[in-house]
């Protein structure tokens, strides 16, 4: 299901983004989910961001872990 979310831009982010959407031809809305799918695609890939995701990961079991018990 989508979920609507409102976005706070610069002046200049603004433009440059309407910009850039026009001349793809494609919506602004498109043009922010393309960057937030390369933004992802990448973080996926980065392995400091990975470590940092397996160490929230495995303290987040912990916690769940703890709250689960009797």
């Amino acid at each position: 299901m989508p979920k609507a979310m409102t976005l706070r831009l610069d002046d200049d982010q603004a433009a440059e983004l309407g910009a850039i959407a026009r001349i793809d031809n494609v919506s602004i809305a498109e043009e922010v989910r393309l960057a937030l799918a390369s933004h992802i695609a990448a973080r996926r890939k980065n392995r400091a961001f990975q470590a940092r995701l397996k160490a929230s990961t495995e303290r987040n079991e912990e916690i769940l872990k703890r709250l689960a018990s009797d």
